[in-house]
């Protein structure tokens, strides 16, 4: 047993410190050197090999170019399909034609154009940005826009439709969904889905425009496509608008397109 001096518990303690264990280096010897050196003289040697034995083959023959004459189909062409059956045919056709005939006993609106159609120009109009619409409306590929309208006692109508080209997207589409959400977001508002069409709808505004010294004027409005024609139907009168007079109207033009 080992006996501990009286005076060891009074001498300083010295630490000593542990010294970490030292990291290895691997040494890339020569071996190595040999084996890399190896490695690509082999590659070299075998891209040689495989040029030789290309080179000492003869050249596969390509395709001919001509492929052999087709034989046509004889007899008549199959007719063109009629109106009723293409919808392109009477779209592309005198769009005025596709609107909704004036009621007997209205008079025709001093505010539509004269001859029905609408430029892009006066369409820009319509909208509360004028400048930045006609832009947009480029953008868009706008192609026309046919109109009616009507005065009916104290009754309003203005229907349009208008035709996109459609060349990039599907802009008939947009324009609607465009405006039925802003015609959603109108206060006192009651919507209804147009029958036949799977995509358009009706609104009745409930609270009137009031200006002093005016009628109040209520609103109700319709919006549907149909392929690359959006329809827009606009309705004012000095007493409440009921949802059978703008879905009359609304189920009327889309049959007509």
């Amino acid at each position: 047993m080992l006996e501990v001096p009286e005076n060891a518990a009074d001498a300083p303690v010295v630490e000593v410190a542990r010294e970490e264990p030292a990291v290895p280096v691997r040494r890339r010897g020569r071996t190595a050197l040999l084996i890399g050196g190896a490695a690509l003289l082999g590659l070299v040697a075998g891209a040689c090999t495989g040029y030789l034995i290309q080179a000492d083959r003869r050249p596969t023959a390509l395709p001919p170019l001509s492929q052999p004459q087709l034989a046509q189909a004889k007899g008549k062409a199959p007719e063109p399909l009629s109106a009723a059956r293409d919808g392109q045919v009477r779209t592309d056709g005198d769009l005025r034609k596709l609107l909704l005939k004036k009621p007997r006993g209205a008079k025709p609106a001093d505010w539509t154009p004269g001859d029905g159609w609408m430029d892009l120009d006066a369409y820009a109009e319509t909208y509360e940005e004028p400048r930045n619409m006609f832009g947009r409306l480029i953008a868009d590929e706008f192609r026309r826009a046919a109109v009616t309208g009507w005065e009916d006692g104290g009754q309003t109508v203005e229907v349009r439709l208008i035709q996109f080209r459609q060349q990039e997207s599907l802009e008939a589409a947009d324009s609607t969904d465009s405006s039925q959400y802003w015609a959603d977001r109108e206060p006192e508002t009651d919507s209804w889905s147009v029958p036949g069409t799977g995509n358009g709808m009706a609104y009745v505004h409930h609270r009137p425009d009031s200006d002093p010294g005016y009628l109040p004027l209520y609103a109700a409005e319709a919006h549907a496509y149909r392929g690359d024609i959006a329809m827009e139907i606009w309705m004012y009168d000095s007493k409440p608008i009921t949802k059978a007079r703008i879905m009359d109207l609304a189920e009327r033009q889309m049959e007509r397109l």
